[in-house]
Parts: C-alpha cells; structure tokens; sequence
C-alpha cells in the first residue's frame, strides 16, 4: 500500500468516525424528547399487575393498558422505556423521558419537583409475612424486626417510623419479596393490591397480607416540571375515565368495580423553583451527605479488603493447582476459572444471595445467609478466579532453569516454590495485583443490588428522599476516585519496596 492510499484510507476512516459520531449524538439528543405526537414514557416492569412482561417479552398490564388507552383517546403515541423506579424521578427531571406510569404514588416531596396528573388509582399499603409467621399480625408488632422495602417507594418512607426496626431496600417489588421467602427480613411492606394478585396468581403463595390497609393513597402520572404533555395526559385521561374504557381495564385486572376517583389530586403540584441559589443549595447537600457517604466508604474498604484477602488465598492455591502435571484437580481448577470469569458478578451475586436459599427450601430445608456473607461469598469466589490467572502467569514466568538448580542444591518443590520462585514472581504479580484490588473496590457497588448499604447504596438511598441525583452520584464518583487512588499510591510504593533495584538506588 502506498503512501497516498494509506492517507486516502485514513480520511476515509475518519470521516466514516466522525459521521457514526454525529447520528450517535443526534440519537442520545433526540432520544428523550417528543418526537411528533410520540411520547416516551418511562415504566418499570417488575411489578404486576400494573406493569410487566409477558412470556413472549411484551410489556402488559393494568398501567400500560390505561396509559394506550390514554394516548389514544389524547391522539398521542406511545414508546415505553424501561428503568429502575429509584432512575423514573431523575429521568424526569433530566426531561429524557417525558412521562412516567409506575404506580407512583402522588406526594408531597414528589410534587415539589415533578408534575402529577390527576388521580388514577386507590391504593395503599400494606404489611406482608410468611404464612407461617403467627407473630406479626398489625403496625405495631414490626417494632425491632427487620423490614423488606423497595428503594424510593412510600413503603421505604413508612417503614423509617418503626421504632428499632433494621430497614432492608431492594430495587424492585420481586427481590424484596424473595427476601421475604427466604427469610431474609421478616416482613415487607407494599402495595396491597400486587400482594394479592400475587397470591391469587400463585406465584406467592408462601405470603400473606396482614392487618388493614395503613395508608390511603393515589397513583398519579409524573412528567417534568411545567411539561407542555400533561394537559393532554389529564384530558385523555378524564375521557377513559368518563367513557367507561377505565371500567372495563380495571375489571380486566382486578374483577371488580373501580373505586370513585377525586378529580383532583390531594396534593397539588408546585412550580418550578425559581433562584439564584442553587450552588448554594447543592453544595449544602453534598455536605450534609457526606457522613453517611464516608460511612459507606469505611463499608466498602472493609469489604474490599476481606474479599481480597480471602480472593488472594483462594486465587493462590488455584493458580498453583492449575500448574500440577497430572489431572483431574488441573481440570477442576480450570472449570472453576472458567465459570466464575464466564459468568457476570451480578449473576453471582444473585446466585449466592437469593438463589442458594431458595434452591435449600426447594430440598425441604431451611437457609439463609446475611447480606455480609453473601456479599464477601461472591466477591472473594468472583475475584480468586481472576487472581488465579494472575498468579499462574507469575510462577510460569521464572524461568524453569531456577527450579532445577533449586532441586540439584537438593531442595523440595515445596521449598522451590516457596524460597524460590514465589518471592520472584510475587513482584512480578504486584501490578495486575493492584489493578485487581481496583477493580473488586469499584465492583463492590454490585452488592447494592442485595441491599447492602456500602458507598453506592448510600447514594441512591440519598437520592431516594432528596432525587437531587447530579450533586450526591457526582459525591459518590469522586469519593471512589479518591480511594482508588489511594489504594493505587500504596500498592506503587509496596511494589517498589520490593524491588532490589529501586532498593539500592536509595
């Protein structure tokens, strides 16, 4: 290839670059906004009956149909977007998505920064056990027990005025009550009405709703502050609500009559503040977050440091297993290596926390495990595969001439190994060493899908109550950045410590 050609493919290829970055951009511009008569509504699917999927991946249920039915009657369109219930109220703030149909509960907090329509379903909570549970039986019995709740939800508020109780969040409404089953918290509160669909359905038939409702609530449809849809929203609602098209949705999934609906929401939604103090105002709430963040920082050093320790341990013995001549333990090793880099970590995590009890009660046998043990399980299983390599790497770089001199001076392999070549490929380990320990301190936000309250989990716990998710996530990231390079100076001064070399030049 000739030098003209070369600079002619270059122009090419950047061009190409540059033509893939800007449809990319217009993407990511366009992608939240109202296109047309398009609207993008956002939806957590993990909470039947008012929305989830069917088995052929479809989204349904009572939301989604009244939400079609609204944009129908409001001559709109409808693209639904999926994402955590704890991401709706950020997205709407960030105006990427221009509504929002959650069974979200109308608020007081919720209103001073989103915009409601008018009311659209009765709601309340509820407080949930294990059938065989005799003990729980009203509000009052919860005090000092541990209660199950899912992240930003008004149960998660209600659940804050339980004296002595320990509150566990999860991100949806499934995984708090397969806490539930499993024994891992005592009882949930939630909505009423998906409890009860779920045991009608079968698919919770080991619970059972106690007591009366606690709370009476109104769902509502958010959207962002001041938005140009939600006058459109409330007409095609106020039709479905006057034609009978809501009748018939709500005895479609309920099977019986809806309740009467107030025409207007009982809290009213506030506008937009208006100030010049918004500087002002997030870095007071940096500095009001920053305890509980540092708190969640010590956790999550606390916890990287026993699963690299444990990891450490484990990696070893398996990468010098790996390197024993004759089977089977070489093979084992190497599946083991193979399932746990094969697989993701929050699969793992998932696996050892909610799968592991559950496959026990399967067996007929009770066991549980608490959120530390899950936690340190799967972080030390996950990142002794990798070390493992690593350490199979070091001892197989020495080379092999150092082994056979060590045997003709009439040394052991044990003693080989241990004199000789592991102090040598030690300091040859210590660099991806290090960018593993990085790596599992960063991965630890993993196990705030399991409710464990370290660095990250303090975050969205946080942005759950105050939703001002730029100022405490941009905290978050820079406190990790902080401990990564931390952790970075240290192992950079441990590998020069051991370096003959450097030692010398001193």
């Amino acid at each position: 290839m000739t030098g003209l050609s070369v600079v002619l493919w270059l122009r090419q290829l950047v061009f190409g670059l540059s033509l893939s970055c800007l449809f990319l951009l217009l993407g990511c511009i366009t992608d939240g906004s109202t296109i047309g008569n398009t609207l993008t509504v956002a939806t957590e699917p993990t909470f039947p009956p008012f929305e989830f999927q069917s088995a052929s991946g479809e989204l349904q249920g009572f939301d989604i149909d009244l939400m079609n039915a609204i944009a129908q009657s409001a001559g709109l369109k409808v693209k639904y977007q999926n994402m955590p219930f704890a991401g709706i109220i950020p997205a709407l703030q960030a105006q990427t998505v221009d509504a929002a149909v959650a069974a979200m509960t109308i608020t007081a907090e919720r209103a001073k920064i989103i915009s409601f329509s008018r009311p659209y379903f009765k709601s309340g909570l509820a407080i949930v056990t294990r059938t065989d549970n005799e003990n729980i039986t009203n509000f009052d019995n919860l005090k000092n027990k541990t209660i199950g709740v899912q992240i930003g939800t008004t149960g998660a508020q209600k659940a804050k005025s339980i004296p002595g109780s320990e509150i566990r969040t999860f991100n949806d409404s499934p995984l708090t009550l397969q806490a539930l089953i499993n024994g891992n918290v005592d009882a949930v509160l939630n909505d009423q009405v998906v409890i009860l669909y779920g045991i009608k359905s079968g698919n919770l038939n080991r619970l059972k709703v106690v007591s009366s409702l606690l709370t009476e609530e109104f769902y509502g449809i958010p959207t962002p502050k001041a938005s140009p849809n939600l006058q459109a929203i409330n007409q095609g609602l106020e039709t479905v609500l006057k034609n009978g098209i809501y009748a018939k949705i709500y005895q479609k999934w309920f099977g019986i009559q809806p309740p009467q609906l107030p025409e207007k929401s009982p809290i009213e939604n506030q506008a937009p503040e208006k100030g010049v103090s918004q500087l002002f105002t997030s870095l007071s709430i940096i500095f009001k977050s920053l305890p509980s963040l540092l708190n969640g920082a010590l956790v999550t050093l606390e916890l990287t440091a026993i699963s690299v320790l444990l990891g450490m341990i484990g990696g070893t013995l398996i990468g010098i297993v790996r390197l024993l001549p004759t089977p089977p333990l070489p093979w084992i090793a190497r599946a083991y290596v193979d399932f746990f880099r094969g697989t993701p970590l929050l699969v793992q995590i998932f696996m050892i926390y909610f799968g592991l009890p559950a496959l026990a009660q399967s067996f007929g046998f009770t066991f549980t495990l608490n959120r530390l043990a899950a936690a340190v399980i799967a972080l030390s299983l996950n990142r002794a595969a990798y070390i493992a390599e690593v350490v199979r790497a070091g001892i197989q770089s020495i080379e092999p001439g150092q082994a056979e001199a060590s045997q003709s001076l009439g040394l052991s392999s044990v003693q080989t190994m241990r004199y000789v070549i592991f102090p040598q490929a030690l300091r040859r380990m210590l660099p991806p060493l290090g960018n593993e320990f990085i790596s599992l301190l960063k991965d630890t936000s993993l196990v705030a899908i399991i409710g464990f309250e370290e660095l990250f989990r303090k975050g969205q716990l946080i942005v759950a109550e105050n939703y001002r998710s730029f100022e405490i996530y941009a905290t978050v990231a820079l406190v990790y950045l902080f401990l990564t390079l931390l952790c970075s100076q240290a192992f950079t001064r441990f590998e020069r410590s051991l370096n003959p070399v450097k030692q010398k030049s001193k």
